[in-house]
């Protein structure tokens, strides 16, 4: 919790990265532009502007974030490809 409270600008960061990338490798397994790859590309987006509002962080926060949860959809992506190619 210590570091939760100290140092939200990187919790925030890794949170955005790192739940992305579950639903990276599950928007994987999804058909392109369907209902599915939509929810699991924008899944994380509540959680994430929720985290940035509880703890009044700036506006530049959010193209570091974006950029993050992009990072990890497709690190999940390539988790994803990876386990296919090895079955």
């Amino acid at each position: 919790m210590y570091f939760l409270t100290n140092y939200p600008y990187i919790t925030v960061s890794v949170i955005a990265f790192t739940i992305n990338i579950p639903l990276g490798y599950f928007r994987a397994k999804t058909r392109k532009y369907s209902a599915a790859w939509f929810l699991w590309i924008h899944a994380s987006i509540p959680f994430i502007v929720w985290f940035r509002i509880t703890n009044d962080l700036d506006n530049w926060i959010i193209i570091v974030n974006v950029l993050l949860a992009i990072s990890g959809q497709l690190a999940g992506s390539f988790i994803h490809q990876k386990r296919l190619q090895k079955r």
